[in-house]
């Protein structure tokens, strides 16, 4: 899509910028101006979702770009209250009409939702028949775990493209990564260069973790990641 990005092929052949632009916690009164400089400045992939928010502004600022529809890659997420076949047929329209576009380049899960996980697997299936018709290019999940991978590949028949999870040197996820490409799934990194959450030696702590060695016996400062 551009000579100046490298691309990666998903295991059904569509090819996808190795870089792209998040949007996660982008102001939608600044992310259409964001979305058109990224684009001008040699983006050719832009990563949005139905809970960020700001789908209707992205739309906005690839229109601004005035690049053609085929040369930028449109990523975007259904989220989990839109889980159910149904459901995530409507959520498709929605974020379709949002982004003023009539087909997606890849839409994904955005959550496993194991306490509803029929729910999640009849949207994944909802996602397969999107694909189906041509409305999609690719489909995948986000956030998934190995065994989430393992249940839904035992009532899906599309392989996820796709598996959107934290991954950056603070946070490896060896094991997700093994199992992405156990079943040839891509791993596609969300805040690739540190994490959103607190991690020591960064954020507002700084002072204190880079400084202050931890006292003899004491446990060893710790964060859990939270799930974007």
């Amino acid at each position: 899509m551009t000579a100046t990005t490298p691309e990666l092929q998903l295991n059904n052949g569509v090819t996808m910028p190795a870089l792209g632009l998040g949007v996660f916690q982008s102001p939608p009164e600044e992310t259409a101006a964001a979305v058109e400089t990224a684009l001008r400045l040699g983006y050719r992939h832009i990563d949005t979702a139905a809970a960020y928010g700001n789908e209707r502004q992205v739309g906005e600022g690839i229109r601004r770009s005035g690049l053609d529809r085929g040369d930028v890659f449109i990523e975007t997420k259904v989220w989990v209250s839109d889980y159910g076949y149904d459901q995530t047929l409507h959520a498709f329209d929605k974020a379709a009409g949002k982004l003023g576009v009539e087909t997606l380049d890849l839409l994904i899960l955005h959550q496993p939702a194991p306490d509803r996980f029929d729910q999640t697997v009849a949207a994944y299936r909802a996602l397969e028949t999107l694909l189906a018709d041509g409305k999609v290019r690719a489909i995948g999940v986000s956030n998934f775990m190995r065994h989430h991978l393992d249940e839904l590949m035992k009532q899906a028949t599309t392989v996820p493209a796709v598996n959107q999870i934290e991954l950056h040197p603070y946070f490896a996820q060896q094991d997700v990564q093994r199992a992405d490409a156990e079943h040839g799934i891509l791993t596609q990194a969300w805040s690739p260069i540190g994490g959103i959450t607190f991690y020591p030696g960064w954020g507002s702590a700084a002072a204190t973790s880079c400084r202050t060695p931890p006292s003899p016996g004491s446990p060893p400062r710790t964060t859990r990641p939270r799930p974007r």
